[in-house]
């Protein structure tokens, strides 16, 4: 299975990991995960990195 990937505006794909309860993003791909249920991935405006957020509705 593929872990998931999000790739911002400038061009650079990032992969969904997770330590515990902390979700981050790399750019490396070993070790990746899928997207859980109920989450979603924005991208900061200023910093152009993916950040997961609980869906609202």
């Amino acid at each position: 299975m593929e872990p998931y990937a999000h790739t911002n505006t400038k061009g650079k794909t990032y992969f969904l990991h997770q330590n515990g309860r902390l979700f981050f993003f790399s750019s490396k791909k070993q070790g990746g995960i899928d997207l859980p249920p109920g989450y979603i991935v924005v991208e900061s405006e200023k910093t152009h990195l993916p950040l997961l957020k609980k869906r609202t509705d």
